[in-house]
């Protein structure tokens, strides 16, 4: 008798556990607004395997062209001459930051073809900025009347026209950067006067935005920033998270980064940023993400930039497989113009990248850090592996044509390749470990690549 009794309620749950189907359900787990609990969310493959971005700063700081800095000196009193001169010959004296809205036209600009270059640049994903901390949004919210891209300046719907051309055209995922504060809001500037014990800019501005933006444009990564001036108990930063991996309709595939309040930078989110152009140079024991620029002084268009103030490929490529070497994403920055373009320079700089990923792809995408990130010996030197192969990126080629890696230890089958070159290359031991690889005479027009050589030890 109590034995058919156990049987009975243990078919009673095979079938809660298992459905009519007779297959597991999936048992989806929940997560509380307790950063433990937040940050035990295993972070989504697809951005880990991703490696490289593109970021896009792009809005009113456009305008003025003086890059995102100049917001910093206008807003802490500081004079800029550039700055003075431009307002001077544009502008009344009584102008406001609003003035700036109506030259922002945007009148060139084409998703579709940024979202083509995005895709031959070799990016996996880009971010857009939505709203930077000027408070102007680039797509027509509900929460901010007469302030947004549909309202005034482009008339269009900036962040819409970006996510239907990726979604379209490419395989891109899309990231929305969003800023939590406002310098110039009412609410805001009341609420930090108050200490931060009242939270109604949070409560009608804020928050509103981030469920706006994650309910109609779907992104797969929420990158938030803004948010150094106060807790994320202010910012409602947790309660936020928990409906993104909870209930929300990328709660599957989204990533968000750290910055969601005072405290949080490098310690909470999906992927750490810690501050802006973060490379440690060392593996880390979290995934990290580098947000660095093209233009080494500015995160937006400068009109006064000269050549020399854009990084070259040798060292975009340095960067970059420096950062993946150590664990990390590089989100690469452009700035485009108030008009909707993105300038020669930037555009040369991430087909170049594009070029070189063809063909040396397989060492940086779905990779993961070595044993060793950089060589003993040899400078210059970076590893990274995947599915059994060791990859070698050599920065600078070897001369007289004799390789030498301290940190790869070869075994009698090993064999070394050139990615995007035919053939295999013949090596010894070195003394007193590694490998010494020697290089045959390649003429210039068989060579991979220009930059950054990648050697395959299989």
């Amino acid at each position: 008798m109590y034995a058919k009794i156990i049987v009975l309620i243990l078919l009673a749950l095979t079938t809660l556990a298992c459905g009519r189907s007779g297959r597991p359900n999936k048992i989806e787990t929940r997560y509380d607004p307790t950063w433990e609990s937040l940050d035990s969310r295993p972070l989504p493959t697809w951005y880990d395997e991703a490696k490289v971005g593109i970021f896009v700063s792009w809005g009113l700081f456009s305008v003025p062209s003086f890059g995102n800095e100049w917001f910093w000196e206008r807003w802490q009193g500081e004079k800029n001459p550039m700055y003075v001169q431009y307002m001077q010959e544009n502008y009344k004296p009584d102008f406001t930051y609003a003035d700036f809205a109506s030259d922002f036209t945007a009148e060139f600009y084409d998703a579709e073809a940024w979202a083509e270059l995005f895709a031959a640049s070799g990016a996996k994903y880009i971010v857009f900025i939505t709203k930077h901390h000027g408070g102007f949004c680039n797509w027509p919210t509900n929460v901010s009347f007469n302030w947004n891209s549909m309202m005034v300046g482009p008339k269009r719907d900036l962040v819409g026209e970006i996510s239907d051309a990726l979604k379209s055209k490419t395989d891109l995922h899309l990231g929305l950067y969003h800023s939590l504060f406002e310098w110039f809001h009412p609410l805001y500037l009341q609420d930090k006067a108050n200490k931060f014990t009242t939270s109604r800019f949070v409560e009608e501005k804020t928050i509103p935005e981030l469920y706006e933006l994650v309910n109609n444009y779907k992104p797969d990564i929420v990158w938030s920033d803004g948010d150094w001036e106060a807790s994320d108990t202010y910012w409602g930063s947790k309660e936020f998270l928990a409906w993104l991996y909870n209930d929300s309709p990328v709660k599957e595939k989204v990533v968000t980064n750290d910055r969601w309040g005072d405290g949080d930078h490098c310690q909470h989110g999906g992927f750490l940023t810690c501050h802006d152009r973060y490379n440690p140079g060392v593996l880390q024991p979290r995934k990290w993400e580098d947000a660095m620029t093209i233009d080494k002084k500015s995160w937006g268009f400068r009109r006064e930039a000269v050549l020399d103030d854009y990084l070259t490929m040798e060292e975009i490529i340095a960067v970059l497989v420096e950062t993946v070497s150590c664990g990390g994403n590089l989100l690469i920055n452009v700035g485009p113009t108030k008009y909707g373009m993105i300038s020669p320079i930037y555009e040369e700089r991430l087909r170049q990248m594009g070029q070189w990923l063809k063909v040396n792809g397989e060492a940086i995408y779905a990779s993961r850090p070595w044993l060793a990130q950089n060589d003993t010996v040899t400078p210059g030197v970076w590893y990274t592996q995947r599915a059994g192969i060791v990859y070698a990126i050599v920065l600078n080629w070897p001369h007289p044509g004799q390789l030498h890696l301290g940190s790869a230890l070869p075994t009698n089958g090993t064999q070394v390749n050139l990615l995007g070159y035919t053939g295999s290359f013949s090596w010894q031991y070195a003394s007193p470990k590694g490998i010494s690889i020697t290089i045959p005479p390649i003429p210039v027009n068989k060579m991979p690549c220009q930059w950054g050589w990648v050697f395959a030890l299989t």
